[in-house]
């Protein structure tokens, strides 16, 4: 007997690259999203359901109708930079749409999530993050994260919530088949647009500080194949549907690579340098983020 999926902010990025992943390990897909940063065309593996997550009724309504065995939850604002200007944003979406999901679950009686979480709730730290690392965020992004995890965990003890959350480093890449892929209008990520500066000479790719105390003085991340993220978000799903305890797993490679790095690999495969500038720093950026993934390896 098949069981159902429902998944926030299914029209994504990662979020659509999940879909497919948990089609294709046999569940049913229902997606939930009202399309503000989502598109249309990428809920290619289930109904759509257009709804705004801070709708309780419409999504108690939903779930109701939908009887889901789970809900992956993949809603939120994710840009540390808009996050800095706009907290209020990031606070009201990220924080009350998931209180009003884990209202609306209540009341349908949906017991299991799975969340996407971020690297973003660790903050500053030299060394590699396990999940033990003290969790400090320097941006509200992160803070927005940090808080729904505490509220997920809270619910857990109070109302039997099963729960995994998932804090993923910096994901990247597309569908290997071309199905879905990475679609933001304005481009903020650091892989797409130092494509962008190989495909047109008129492009300055900028890289936001480098004076960091990393090996270069560009920042260091941890590049997680999306494709990567949407198998380890159905594994998790398995593994709360055979009966594990919540938890929660870091889901990275292990190996950083500076932004600079990243520029010149770019530059290595379009055959030609891709033209850079160096600004100041960003505000709310650390100065390295990688994981340590041996936890979720050895339990997912």
């Amino acid at each position: 007997m098949s069981k159902t999926v429902f998944v926030t902010g299914g029209a994504g990025y990662v979020g659509s690259h999940s879909a497919k992943a948990f089609a294709r390990a046999g569940w049913e897909v229902v997606t939930y999203d009202n399309l503000s940063r989502g598109w249309r065309d990428l809920v290619k593996w289930g109904p759509l359901i257009e709804g705004d997550i801070l709708d309780t009724d419409a999504l108690t309504t939903a779930l109701k109708d939908v009887r889901p065995d789970a809900v992956a939850h993949f809603a939120a604002f994710a840009y540390v930079d808009e996050s800095m200007k706009q907290p209020e944003m990031y606070y009201r979406n990220n924080v009350s749409g998931t209180l009003s999901l884990l209202e609306a679950m209540r009341a349908a009686e949906v017991k299991r999530m799975v969340f996407s979480s971020s690297c973003a709730t660790y903050g500053v730290h030299s060394d590699l993050i396990t999940e033990s690392t003290v969790q400090s965020p320097i941006n509200p992004y992160g803070a927005s994260k940090m808080i729904c995890e505490r509220i997920i965990q809270d619910y857990g003890m109070a109302h039997g919530l099963q729960s995994v959350i998932l804090r993923y480093f910096n994901a990247a890449g597309c569908d290997t088949e071309g199905e879905t892929g990475e679609r933001h209008d304005p481009e903020p990520h650091g892989i797409p647009r130092a494509i962008m500066g190989a495909m047109d000479g008129t492009f300055q790719f900028n890289i936001f500080g480098g004076d960091y105390d990393t090996p270069d003085g560009t920042p260091v991340r941890d590049y997680v194949h999306v494709s990567d993220l949407a198998d380890a978000h159905w594994r998790a799903l398995d593994y709360l549907d055979r009966g594990g305890e919540s938890d929660v797993f870091n889901l990275g490679t292990g190996r950083g690579y500076s932004v600079l790095e990243l520029a010149d690999a770019v530059s290595k495969v379009a055959g030609h340098t891709v033209p850079r500038t160096i600004s100041g720093r960003r505000p709310g950026d650390p100065p390295s983020l990688v994981a340590s993934a041996e936890k979720a390896e050895r339990v997912l």
